[in-house]
């Protein structure tokens, strides 16, 4: 079987400790809620009503649960996560592999955020795949686990987040560089 040295160096990432805690700008609040709910066209009361909410059992309203990683995207900068995902990405771009597409998504909810929480988040590079042909083109597949918790150290979500980077395909066939 023939080595890839490409594939040991990025997967040696595995071994890196998680990023160190990357606090959200900002808590949990109701004008970002309303922002994210307008944007994704979610229109559940107990999201931007106070009486819908106490009136399903919540205390006020509480923030969608898919919007659980937008709280501590690092923003346009990448402040925060320098972990083994990070250093990764950086070997295969240094290889060539600088296309990159969004493979699967999976998060899991412990319970609704509520006003107030300030989350941050650690993230981990759990798995590298072996060198892939895909329709896209040649390239590895990274995946991190993201971990969410609030002010107190409470787990309140989880995410596993799957990224090709890859050569275009066309690149490939043409022996041209991006």
């Amino acid at each position: 079987m023939e080595t890839d040295p490409l594939y040991e160096k990025v997967s040696a990432h595995l071994a890196d400790p998680p990023s160190d805690p990357v606090p959200a700008w900002d808590p949990v609040n109701q004008p970002m809620i309303r922002h994210w709910c307008d944007a994704m066209g979610d229109e559940l009361p107990i999201y931007t009503d106070a009486e819908a909410a106490r009136d399903a059992g919540h205390p006020d309203v509480v923030a969608p649960p898919a919007s659980l990683q937008a709280w501590t995207m690092p923003g346009l900068r990448m402040r925060g996560f320098r972990d083994g995902t990070t250093r990764a990405q950086a070997e295969l771009v240094e290889a060539g592999y600088r296309a990159v597409v969004a493979t699967n998504c999976e998060q899991t909810y412990h319970r609704y955020l509520t006003l107030g929480d300030h989350l941050y988040a650690v993230t981990h590079l759990d798995s590298v795949s072996t060198l892939k042909k895909t329709a896209l083109g040649e390239g590895y597949f990274l995946t991190s686990i993201t971990e969410y918790r609030d002010q107190h150290g409470e787990l309140v979500g989880e995410m596993s987040f799957r990224t090709l980077w890859f050569k275009p395909a066309q690149e490939q066939d043409t022996g041209q560089a991006s």
